[in-house]
């Protein structure tokens, strides 16, 4: 017997340790069915879930539940990123507790307690995504620093280098000066502030008195300046191309060269270039030959290349603002808007530097990657992402793979005694190919870069899988059926898994990508821990309940669009849950029980027949979202055919059948309401499976788990439903109507229907009874056009005719005007407030955006309900 309320801490750790100790997860590889498997995105071992992850995977775990339903071969491949700048972070943070550095432990000794730490504290978000009930594969569970997969990435790298696309080569770099490492844009955030421009000028070589004007947001990178760029465009200064100009302080002489990167309608039209330092001015450098002057220590601070070695970059600016002052070229300094990289771990600045890194070929890697995309072996969900891919893919630069850290995978380059560089597999392979090139036994020193994280994650599709070894797995699963993630890391994952798999296993890494938005707090703000928006999904779930929490992420899934958290929207799908669990009760209540007998489409009764039909119905429509990748569709026509149709109807329809005498209606209605349970069950599991399976198993001899059970076929059944749905149109109008009048439940009122067609008016002698009953009517009749409408009939239109219901013995007209009228009284009262709130400047400027947004809608409502009451009162007005 079913608990009387609906409480998922009772049940949902309980079901999930289950289905894990019964390996419910597992795909049968015995059987010969179609595969279908994902790969997790892989979180970083140091992760908590937060709500971009509650998305992801509830998306994924909807798919791999529906997939396994179907009879699908399912694999969900879970597993956790090294994630080599934060995890070497966090352990950092923990050795400082005790005043101890990594360089105080050596890297072999630091490495030992990340791979300690990682054993004891690692992993905390593999459990969490069990409380969301992800039913991944966790006796596959793997590590992109596991034994595998470092096999993996050390096969593939050497071969990328034997096939010339890894190379060394010194260029710019985002640099982190805290950390000491090149990073990736994705571990770059950009930030809006208000910073300065500084305006100052450059003597022209051998021309006294002529200068060259300059304005900038960084003036101590000037000892960095190897020239100033001018449009070949811009009449003004156009006649200084092919001059020289004098770097101040340094006393340098620098050309002025002809460039477009130099916009005539910015700042002065001159632009001082400094390649070594910034992005743009690098690829001008190039085209022009010019010198790359590196004016930066690793840790940011300014070097031998300048006047003041060892400043910070602050200190250096102020430096060279007194210097300029002094010589007289300072004009002048003006607040300006910037955006300025900051270290999304550290927190500090960071600098474009000229350092030697290694790089990937990825424009090579991309021709591939981009030809399968062209022609649909992969393709993108929704189809608009593909021309984001091919913007990126098409403009690739070459990918910066080394970090100047000791947590990750360390490269398998070895470099001989002169500087030759020998890359193998194994330290062994590097010393044979390297005594063998020198004709003797020579000494060999290793690279001391890892690989950028993204390096390994790129193999991720089938590394998990077990390559490079031939295993069944990967025979079996791979390519993978689709890869769900959001938008934000399409360049950073989406496109390197895409070049690795085309170049070493020939096939795409999986067939589809499905792109999510991004999950958002309740007035579409990007959530993050210094806005202090954050949600913690695990609290949540304390809260509502897994079930609810994935729903709502299901239902507001909408291609193409950001996802906006919202508490009470959570907090109502779980009294949707609360809503099924009290339809199972009724139906357990009235002996609705589960048999493998029963044929639905051989019942007789008219409203037995309408929800037979309405769930296959609302089975296709689900079907078909899911198959289209419509989450939000798919939801929430479940959600409507459970609490509009089942529910909030067939529930109701079904109570004057059992309460009735009709022996054979009643045990027809019974195994028909179980029936429709067990595919409301079915074709929810995939959303809220921890309330589906306890509904489920509160049935005895089940033959099979819900997990397993088998998805619905749609079958033809008899659709013909209009005449029941005919009569809920018209209880629901009635409703309303008895509302609008503010009429007593307890009152039983008489009904007429005019101007009926034929069709309706055959449809009142069956339906009469049902009518009546659940609109509380004393009775319901046919209005003949002979009679005359009387005053005290209230009128409302339905379908093609109208609803009239005479109100004389039913309301005291005068008290009811006497009522109306001190609501109309109540509601002036209360507009004339709004009015004078929002009509206050002060008010409106200075209360918070959603306290004025709150002040109006309530001032819409109350003149809504104005206009209600009005025509209330206009009704009875003669009555």
């Amino acid at each position: 017997m079913l608990e009387k309320n609906y409480n998922p801490k009772d049940f949902e750790e309980e079901i999930y340790k289950n289905w894990e100790e019964n390996g419910d997860f597992k795909p049968d590889m015995r059987s010969d069915s179609e595969a279908f498997s994902i790969v997790i995105p892989p979180p970083n071992v140091t992760g908590y879930l937060h709500m971009g992850h509650a998305l992801d995977d509830t998306l994924q775990d909807i798919l791999v539940r529906y997939n396994r339903m179907l009879g699908k071969k399912v694999l969900w491949q879970p597993g956790t990123d090294h994630a080599g700048i934060a995890t070497q972070m966090v352990v950092e943070r923990n050795l400082a507790k005790e005043g101890i550095t990594r360089h105080d432990l050596g890297r072999e000794k630091f490495i030992e307690t990340v791979w300690k730490w990682k054993a004891h504290s690692g992993g905390t978000i593999c459990k969490q995504l069990r409380r969301l009930g992800a039913s991944c594969d966790w006796s596959r569970e793997r590590f992109t620093m596991d034994e595998g997969l470092s096999r993996a990435v050390l096969k593939i790298f050497v071969s990328l280098y034997k096939d010339g696309l890894i190379y060394k080569a010194k260029k710019l770099v985002n640099w982190d000066p805290k950390l000491a490492t090149a990073v990736s844009d994705l571990e770059v955030v950009q930030k809006e502030t208000v910073g300065k421009m500084y305006y100052y000028k450059y003597p022209i070589e051998g021309e006294k008195g002529e200068f060259i004007h300059i304005a900038t947001t960084r003036p101590e990178t000037m000892f960095g300046d190897t020239a100033v760029a001018v449009s070949k465009d811009n009449e003004k200064l156009k006649h200084l191309i092919g001059k020289n100009c004098i770097l101040p302080i340094a006393n340098r002489i620098i050309p002025i060269v002809a460039d477009d990167h130099a916009d005539p309608e910015k700042g002065t039209g001159a632009v001082k270039i400094t390649p070594a330092h910034d992005f743009n001015d690098f690829e001008v450098g190039k085209r022009h030959n010019l010198p790359m002057i590196n004016i930066l220590n690793e840790d940011a601070t300014l070097n031998e290349n300048t006047p003041f070695e060892g400043l910070s970059t602050q200190e250096a600016r102020q430096k060279t603002i007194e210097k300029l002052e002094e010589l007289g070229l300072m004009e002048k300094i003006e607040d300006h808007p910037m955006v300025i990289p900051y270290g999304e771990r550290t927190g500090v600045v960071i600098e474009p530097l000229m350092t030697d890194q290694w790089f990937v070929d990825a424009p090579k890697l991309a021709v591939e990657a981009l030809r399968v995309v062209e022609n649909g072996e992969m393709q993108f969900v929704p189809k608009s992402y593909e021309k984001t891919y091919f913007e990126w893919m098409r403009n690739i630069q070459p990918w910066c793979i080394s970090r100047q850290l000791w947590w990750g995978h360390q490269m398998p380059i070895w470099y001989g005694p002169d500087g030759t560089i020998f890359c193998e597999e194994t330290e062994q392979l590097a010393q044979a190919k390297a005594d063998k090139h020198y004709g003797k036994k020579v000494e060999l020193t290793r690279e001391t870069d890892v690989l950028d994280t993204w390096f390994s994650s790129g193999l991720w599709a089938f590394s998990t899988l077990g390559w490079p070894d031939k295993t069944e797995f990967l025979d079996t699963f791979y390519p993978t059926s689709v890869l769900v993630t959001g938008f934000d890391i399409i360049f950073f994952w989406v496109a390197r898994m895409m070049m690795m798999s085309m170049y070493m296993m020939k096939r795409v890494p999986f067939k589809k990508c499905y792109i999510h938005g991004l999950v958002r707090d309740e007035h579409g703000q990007k959530m993050s821990k210094s806005k202090g928006n954050t949600v913690d999904p695990m609290e949540t779930i304390d809260t509502y309940g897994a079930d609810a929490l994935r729903f709502f992420m299901a239902a507001m899934e909408t291609q193409g669009r950001d996802v906006n958290l919202s508490d009470s929207r959570i907090a109502g799908y779980r009294n949707f849950a609360t809503k099924l669990w009290n339809a199972a009760r009724f139906c357990e209540m009235n002996e609705c029980k589960y048999s493998k007998d029963f044929n639905p489409y051989e019942v007789k009764s008219a409203v037995n027949k309408w929800i037979v039909a309405k769930a296959n119905q609302a089975t296709s429509e689900v079907t078909k979202n899911l198959n289209d990748y419509r989450f939000s569709d798919a939801a929430n026509t479940v959600y409507q055919f459970v609490w509009g149709t089942f529910c909030d109807w067939y529930i109701e329809l079904s109570k004057p059948i059992f309460y009735g005498e009709d022996a054979e209606q009643i045990a027809e209605t019974r195994a028909t309401a179980a029936w429709v349970l067990d595919r409301i069950l079915i074709i929810l599991h995939p959303f809220m499976p921890f309330i589906t399976t306890k509904l489920w198993d509160n049935t005895e001899n089940r033959e099979v788990k819900l997990i397993h059970a088998k998805w619905p076929e749609i079958k033809s059944a008899d659709d013909n439903t209009q005449q029941i749905d005919w009569a809920i149109d018209l209880i629901s109008n009635i409703r309303s109507m008895r509302a609008s009048m503010n009429l007593p439940a307890s009152a039983k009122l008489d009904v007429y229907l005019k101007d009926m067609s034929q069709t309706s008016i055959s449809y009142l002698p069956q339906m009469e009874k049902i009518v009546c009953s659940l609109a509380r009517l004393e009775k319901i009749e046919v209005f003949e056009n002979k009679q005359e409408i009387s005053k005290d009939m209230v009128q409302s239109v339905f379908r093609e005719g109208l609803i009239l219901i005479p109100l004389k013995g039913v309301v005291d007209f005068a008290a009811e005007r006497e009522r109306l009228n001190k609501e109309l009284d109540t509601l002036n009262r209360n507009l004339e407030g709004y009015e004078r709130k929002l009509s206050n400047a002060s008010f409106v400027e200075r209360a918070p955006a959603n306290v004025v947004a709150e002040e109006k809608r309530r001032q819409a409502e109350a003149l809504e309900n104005k206009a209600k009451v009005i025509a209330a009162l206009e009704r009875i007005k003669d009555l």
